[in-house]
């Protein structure tokens, strides 16, 4: 070999390592690069293009593509995620805010962990704007790993949702969702205490097939269920119940959000048991009944149990063969409360199981079309209603009549002429827990049982 032909050849070697090193740094770079992007939130403007979700009609192929438009609706329910840091500029936020001394509420971090998609600092892509309100990536996940791809022929959704988007079509992921804002969570600037109540920010409540349909931005036609399956009213109801009392009584485990100094922490208690008229007439009538699901002192203040109830319902007709177990662990934990903080947090935790074992038996079984009406029946029937005695699960089984109704409806069990008849009865009912102040149980349960005994004419 000449020396020349010597030189080339280690030339070309060098090359070559050169070309290898090169690919290798490429590749940490491309690393690199997406470790620092993964689970980057991007923003609303990137959902926003008129060829993606922004389009001012509802004519795409495969989505709508005017979801943008539907969550900004500025005059209804469809449109409360998109104003949701607005409302903490409102005289309203700012005197919350200030008896709190959080500062400015739309600044707050106590605030924005729910009125603004709550991501970290360190994920907040360029885009990002906390003003943005409640955007799209709260409920289907930080959109940097999908973003891009989501969309292209290849993709399907279960590859979308390996890539992090959040496949809420699933109950128990979308009550877990829903339930971070419209509960609370241990998450930072997801939990509504006492303090802020007091402050005057409203009560909390959830009911999931509700508030999924009050933000509904999609159609449910044959293309979602091919790619996602069949949402069902009912099951999304159930599980959230079960969800709720799951989240609850977790919650109530952790002694840093279940106290409040030497006091428990009554985010977690009935409001209405407390926040009654005080007057010291000898003559003055008792606003409250005994209520048989809560074996509980005199006096004592109960626990919020509106989900539980329903979810004594739903075990009882959907789940005969966990019911007695659930109600069991429901009254234990009433009964601890007169024990003392470390019974209190075990019963719970029984709870939390037994609500666990549920949601699942829930999203795993099949519906059948005559579940609603039997749920119904159940609800309004000698079991549950002896416990309707407080405005908060008086609020929920009126709230589930109406959604399972509207189930019946979509399936076609009722007609829409049929339902508007009993809508005027189910009113009523609404209009029994329209005050807190002014909840009468007796006339709450007989308009209850007017609705649903005109639906079970329907059968």
């Amino acid at each position: 070999m000449t020396h020349s032909g010597v030189i080339g050849t280690g030339l070309r070697a060098r090359a070559r390592l050169y070309l290898a090193i090169a690919a290798i740094f490429t590749a940490l770079v491309m690393v690199w690069s997406n470790a620092a992007t993964a689970d980057s939130y991007e923003g609303v403007a990137s959902c926003a293009g008129s060829t993606c979700h922004g389009r001012s009609e509802g004519d795409g192929k495969v989505v709508r593509q005017d979801e943008l438009r539907i969550w900004q609706e500025p005059s209804s329910e469809t449109g409360a995620h998109s104003r949701a840091t607005a409302v903490l500029a409102t005289p309203r936020g700012q005197r919350i805010a200030a008896a709190l001394g959080l500062g400015n509420a739309a600044s707050a971090p106590a605030c924005l962990g729910c009125h603004a998609t709550n991501a970290p600092n360190a994920a907040r892509g360029g885009r990002y704007l906390a003003a943005d309100g409640v955007g799209c990536e709260s409920c289907h996940g930080a959109a940097s790993g999908w973003l891009s791809s989501h969309y292209a022929m290849p993709a399907t959704h279960a590859s979308n949702v390996a890539a992090g988007m959040i496949p809420l079509e699933k109950p128990q992921v979308r009550a877990s969702v829903c339930l971070d804002c419209h509960f609370g969570s241990d998450k930072p600037g997801q939990f509504v205490t006492h303090s802020m109540m007091a402050a005057g920010h409203p009560r909390v409540s959830f009911e999931l097939d509700l508030f999924s349909s009050l933000q509904a931005h999609y159609n449910l036609d044959a293309d979602y269920a091919k790619r996602k399956g069949r949402l069902d009213s009912l099951q999304l109801w159930a599980v959230g119940q079960a969800e709720a009392v799951k989240r609850s009584t977790r919650l109530f485990t952790n002694a840093s959000l279940a106290t409040e100094g030497m006091f428990p922490q009554f985010y977690f208690y009935d409001c209405h048991s407390c926040h009654r008229q005080i007057t010291d007439n000898p003559a003055a009538k008792r606003t409250f009944e005994t209520n048989p699901g809560r074996p509980i002192p005199f006096g004592n203040p109960p626990y919020n149990d509106e989900n539980m109830i329903m979810l004594s319902a739903v075990a009882s007709t959907l789940a005969p063969g966990q019911a007695a177990r659930y109600d069991a662990a429901a009254k234990a934990f009433h009964a601890a409360m007169a024990q003392g903080r470390p019974q209190a947090a075990e019963a719970a935790k029984a709870l939390s199981f037994a609500a666990g074992t549920l949601s699942d038996a829930l999203a795993g079984r099949h519906y059948s079309n005559d579940t609603a009406f039997q749920v119904i029946a159940t609800i309004a029937g000698k079991a549950i209603t002896p416990r309707l005695t407080d405005y908060t699960g008086s609020a929920q089984a009126v709230m589930a009549v109406d959604t399972l109704l509207n189930a019946l409806v979509r399936e076609g069990r009722i007609t829409v002429g049929a339902a508007a008849g009993i809508r005027t009865q189910i009113n009523r009912a609404y209009a029994a827990v329209s005050a807190p102040e002014k909840f009468d149980p007796g006339t709450f349960r007989a308009a209850l049982g007017n609705a649903a005994r005109s639906i079970e004419a329907l059968r």
